[in-house]
């Protein structure tokens, strides 16, 4: 189950990289990309998935450290910003700017998150 956990969390970073490109030429040029949105969507899913797979470990008797967890789920706050605030607003440039600093913040608490998993495993 670590493995798959590991696996997902890597795959969870993946997509809020590629996510933040598009949204960040969005901000910039004002183009706009079919797969941004469904890939916005995808990412916060696959981290769902993620927090069931943790909590499945953590019922399991897994040691993780507390810090892990809590700053997983902090990453919940900036991707609820991403996409109750920024799919609001009216601007493709002001969309793609909103959302891809919401994804950054995303992005930074899922490594450190990444980083402490993977240096307790």
């Amino acid at each position: 189950m670590n493995a798959i956990h590991t696996t997902v969390g890597t795959l969870v970073v993946l997509a809020y990289l590629i996510s933040i490109v598009g949204n960040l030429t969005t901000a910039f040029s004002g183009r706009t990309f079919r797969w941004q949105l469904p890939l916005a969507y995808s990412a916060a899913t696959l981290l769902l998935l993620q927090y069931m797979l943790g909590f499945s470990l953590l019922g399991s008797g897994e040691g993780v450290p507390t810090r892990h967890y809590i700053v997983a789920l902090l990453a919940i706050i900036p991707v609820g910003a991403e996409h109750g605030f920024a799919n609001t607003r009216p601007a493709a440039r002001q969309r793609g700017l909103f959302a891809a600093i919401a994804e950054v913040v995303t992005l930074v608490l899922v490594l450190v998150a990444y980083i402490i998993g993977q240096s307790d495993a």
